[in-house]
């Protein structure tokens, strides 16, 4: 490959987020409408941290809002943007909608390179959203040092038949779609070049079946896992939903290469700034590698749901809220 695409991001993929301490400290100073129509429409706000906004339309529709991007991932310039796509469409996914339209968000170092590979990236993000059966129209583009790209996204859902991080009830299971590493396979793959295709599907394999399967199931509480890791996700549902939760570490998925990467030391900086921040609310009789493992940075990682969906393995319980958010055993 002539170009690597990793090597020319600080970070990569969802790893690159804004630390969650620092984001929550700065969203603290935010609101929405006081009063009024527009604040009883809107549905799912800022209060939680959830994965997106909605807003009611009427009694039976409402419209999920999101956008997210990110810098490249993986070298393949076509496979960025198919994983990139199916992160961005995940997030209405997470919330139980359907992804209706998405424009494009594009930033490109012009005379780093090629504006050739921005196509290869745009055609992988057209490909996923036809798959999605999205619409995909337009969008916006930046000539920026740093390459990044990802989607803005409209969806419909039922406003009484969403999946919120609030919604969680003691004695429920927790059930997760796709396994875990992703975080310390692609910081890997951007140190030595290695490409790991099990990664690669899982990243672009869309979470649209787990999130019918949630609703078909009656699950009302949910999430998904990017870059805050499963520990901090679930920590996150967990304090919205005033209650803990006992995580069986020996039932979570990983994949095949994680744990022998994790063992030659590839950890994402965001992994381990995932653990500190759960860290004093985490009770854990299970060794310091597996913890990084639980609080690795995904990118378009799988739901995290609140109820138990067929198919898919059960990691754990919500139990009625003790001293520590998260107990891992």
């Amino acid at each position: 490959m002539s170009q690597r695409l990793t090597q020319y991001a600080a970070g990569g993929g969802c790893a690159c987020k804004v630390p969650p301490g620092e984001l929550e400290a700065v969203l603290a100073g935010l609101t929405g409408p006081g009063s009024g129509r527009a604040r009883d429409d809107l549905v799912v706000g800022l209060d939680d941290g959830d994965d997106g906004a909605v807003v009611r339309i009427d009694g039976d529709r409402a419209v999920v809002l999101t956008a997210d991007f990110f810098t490249p991932v993986v070298d393949s310039a076509y496979d960025w943007g198919r994983i990139a796509a199916a992160n961005a469409l995940s997030d209405v996914y997470a919330m139980g909608g359907e992804p209706l339209v998405a424009v494009n968000l594009l930033a490109w170092p012009r005379d780093r390179i090629p504006f050739e590979l921005a196509a290869e990236v745009l055609q992988g993000g057209a490909d996923v959203c036809a798959a999605a059966g999205t619409h995909l129209a337009g969008g916006h583009s930046i000539d920026d040092p740093e390459p990044k790209y990802g989607l803005a996204v409209t969806g419909l859902a039922a406003p009484d038949r969403l999946l919120r991080n609030d919604a969680g009830r003691a004695g429920t299971p927790i059930t997760l779609t796709k396994p875990l590493g992703l975080g310390v396979l692609n910081n890997r793959h951007k140190a030595t070049g290695e490409e790991f295709g099990d990664a690669v599907e899982v990243m672009t394999t869309l979470n649209r079946d787990a999130s019918r399967a949630a609703l078909a199931a009656g699950v009302q509480c949910g999430t998904d896992v990017s870059g805050f890791g499963l520990l901090g996700h679930l920590m996150k549902l967990c304090r919205a939903s005033d209650v803990s939760a006992v995580v069986d570490s020996a039932a979570v998925p990983y994949l095949e290469a994680a744990r022998p990467s994790l063992a030659a030391g590839y950890v994402p900086g965001g992994s381990r700034r995932n653990l500190a921040w759960v860290r004093p609310h985490l009770t854990a009789t299970v060794g310091e590698d597996e913890l990084i493992l639980l609080a690795d940075a995904q990118t378009s990682g799988g739901l995290l749901v609140a109820g138990e969906v067929p198919g898919y393995p059960v990691i754990g319980e919500l139990v009625t809220r003790s001293g520590s958010l998260l107990v891992v055993r």
